[in-house]
């Protein structure tokens, strides 16, 4: 949801200055991830929903919960962050504070993110190949996700930021028919 990436933002780019400053960004990426996924939960949407607890008992539920079900270990300034985002309202869009923190993150390192979509199954080779090609095409490192869609029917669809590249059988078809069409 757009609001919510809005109202994530500046506590996504504040999240990342600490970081930064403390040279500590991957930790900082897996305490965001971990406690995005403390949020996501239903008990605890339902939790940071309920107008009856406190931002106070929030944060704790919720720092709590880290501690105990994922084992994260948070620094003074991460428990501190969380406690900002209760006292806020904001814990409920941790999940877009992680995913921008993270875009951050990688726009820091040089990295960018594609996803790779294949009819079949790629091998760890072909995998590896196909991001070298795409590290030199972008200059850059890939990290990239691969999703098996048999409708592609074969090759594959590479989305890198919003630069897409189709070499679907698919999407060679879908643009063989546009051809026709004109």
């Amino acid at each position: 949801m757009a609001e919510n990436v809005t109202l994530a933002r500046p506590y996504a780019e504040a999240a990342f200055q600490l970081a930064k400053s403390g040279n500590a960004l991957a930790a900082w990426s897996d305490v965001l991830s971990g406690l995005s996924a403390v949020a996501g939960r239903p008990e605890m949407e339902e939790c940071i929903g309920n107008p009856r607890l406190s931002p106070a008992q929030l944060a704790q539920l919720c720092l709590d919960v880290a501690a105990a079900d994922i084992k994260l270990s948070l620094t003074a300034d991460q428990q501190n962050f969380v406690r900002v985002l209760a006292d806020n309202d904001r814990l409920i869009v941790l999940p877009e504070i992680a995913e921008l923190f993270n875009e951050l993150k990688h726009g820091q390192e040089g990295v960018k993110d594609a996803e790779i979509t294949s009819a079949f199954a790629l091998d760890e080779a072909t995998l590896k190949n196909l991001v070298a090609d795409l590290e030199r095409k972008f200059g850059c490192r890939i990290q990239a996700t691969v999703k098996v869609d048999a409708e592609l029917i074969g090759g594959v669809r590479i989305a890198v930021g919003d630069e897409v590249i189709d070499a679907s059988v698919r999407g060679k078809l879908a643009a063989m028919a546009t051809a026709l069409k004109n």
